[in-house]
């Protein structure tokens, strides 16, 4: 989840993602994988794979006869995929490298996949043309992003928290990771010579560990937070966290954890 228009991590911020972002996306990328149902011996592309979330779980698909590549712009975010390498996969390559100019020859990948990231391409028209050309004939795609805020209460949350602490105009930067629609991402991959596109909405029940801390971390953690403490200080950056603590009340366990909605438009297609 991250290129170079609205989600590039500065400083710790991509190790505090790897932590904090690991149980919002584990059941999406579940979802992701199950999508494309991997077999040993294949090769996987995790386009924008920042901490590598879905390279790691790729590798124990495809096995050690398999290969997977990770790509992403942000090196912080490839520095943590790396040192998060498990050692039992061996196989699997990171490159820095934007979503439209891959390092890889035509029609190498059995499957190309997308977690959270494609809402972020400056290009994404480019970026699946890009996908198309090193997927190979009859080979998969998937992609999961973001629904709109409202089907998500913690994004909602969020949101509001950074309108409040912040200023509007730095809540509105958020909205760039509800920008790609189903007939947005659809259009673009048909454009570029994917077929059998199908779209779909997954909801999950994401277990969360007590908010108090947890909010104000994960806040942290994304390049809206992180422009929250540089310009108005990390007691409003707590500040924030526990208004969306707050917000989400009604989800909220007696000792602080919760277990809150999150959705996501899932895309398949084939090459």
């Amino acid at each position: 989840m991250a290129d170079a228009s609205g989600f590039h991590l500065t400083g710790s911020a991509p190790e505090r993602y790897e932590q904090y972002a690991a149980p919002i996306m584990a059941p999406f990328v579940t979802a992701l994988l199950d999508a494309v149902d991997l077999c040993p011996g294949e090769t996987v592309l995790d386009l924008a794979c920042g901490t590598g979330f879905v390279a790691r779980i790729a590798a124990a698909h495809v096995g050690p006869t398999g290969h997977v590549c990770g790509t992403d712009l942000n090196e912080g975010m490839l520095k943590v995929a790396a040192a998060h390498h498990p050692r039992q996969y061996p196989d699997i390559e990171f490159a820095a490298a934007p979503a439209d100019r891959l390092p890889y020859a035509d029609a190498v990948f059995d499957a190309v996949l997308c977690q959270q990231g494609a809402q972020f391409f400056p290009d994404l028209d480019a970026a699946l043309r890009e996908a198309a050309r090193v997927t190979r004939p009859g080979g998969r795609f998937a992609a999961t992003v973001w629904s709109g805020r409202e089907r998500s209460p913690y994004l909602s949350a969020q949101y509001e928290a950074l309108a409040e602490r912040g200023g509007q105009d730095l809540a509105d930067s958020v909205d760039a990771a509800f920008s790609c629609t189903p007939e947005r991402i659809t259009a673009a991959l048909e454009a570029a010579g994917f077929q059998d596109v199908a779209t779909r909405e997954v909801t999950f029940g994401v277990a969360l560990p007590p908010l108090a801390g947890f909010a104000a971390g994960q806040l942290a953690s994304v390049p809206w937070g992180q422009q929250l403490a540089d310009e108005h200080g990390d007691e409003t950056l707590a500040a924030a966290g526990r208004a969306i603590a707050d917000r989400l009340a009604e989800y909220t366990a007696p000792d602080g954890s919760a277990t809150v909605p999150f959705t996501a438009t899932l895309t398949t297609a084939k090459r």
